[in-house]
């Protein structure tokens, strides 16, 4: 069975809740229009489908849009080796969904990033905490509103007090060059352009 018949039986159970199936570059999607059911369209997927690996699951700051954030799941079906992406979206002022740590257990430490870098909450979590910043850490960092410098901490000793430059900083990347090891930033020494 291909991914689109997949597709559209999983689209055939949630009738209006899932959109058509739409294919880009031969992958497949599905937007799950209320975020509220993504467990039960996960079950599915998992149980009826044989979707029983979820790759990944990613998000996405669509920052001025509303809703604000779309969450990204990418799913695999070991015997039948097709693979099927949800997309749902979630809004700024609610900005939480039910965890499918129950469908998937790999789910676990994808929606501790994404609360930890994004602050998008899962609901029923089992522990959601942060897996990168320290605890009581007050920002997001992969918020677009977030600053590419950084921003000061009063926590010295632990973390930079002051902003990270941009202008030379460690993450600017030089253009040109002869190869990607001139354009790295690490290699560069103060002196060299």
């Amino acid at each position: 069975m291909s991914a689109l018949d997949l597709a559209k039986r999983l689209k055939a159970q949630f009738g209006d809740l899932l959109s058509e199936p739409a294919e880009f570059r031969g992958e497949l999607t599905l937007n799950l229009a209320d975020a509220e059911h993504i467990v039960a369209v996960g079950s599915c997927a998992m149980r009826e489908l044989g979707f029983d690996l979820l790759v990944d699951v990613s998000s996405v700051d669509n920052y001025g849009d509303d809703p604000r954030w779309t969450i990204v799941y990418e799913l695999y079906g070991v015997a039948h080796r097709q693979y099927l992406r949800l997309k749902t979206n979630v809004s700024e002022e609610k900005s939480e969904l039910p965890t499918v740590t129950g469908v998937w257990r790999t789910a676990d430490w994808h929606e501790r990033e994404i609360y930890d870098l994004m602050g998008i909450r899962f609901r029923d979590h089992p522990d959601l905490r942060r897996i990168i910043m320290w605890e009581g850490y007050p920002y997001f960092p992969l918020r677009k509103d977030f600053p590419l410098g950084g921003k000061p901490t009063d926590l010295p000793e632990i973390a930079f007090t002051k902003s990270a430059p941009i202008e030379g900083g460690p993450f600017v990347t030089t253009p040109g060059g002869r190869d990607a090891i001139e354009r790295e930033p690490r290699v560069r020494t103060p002196e060299s352009p």
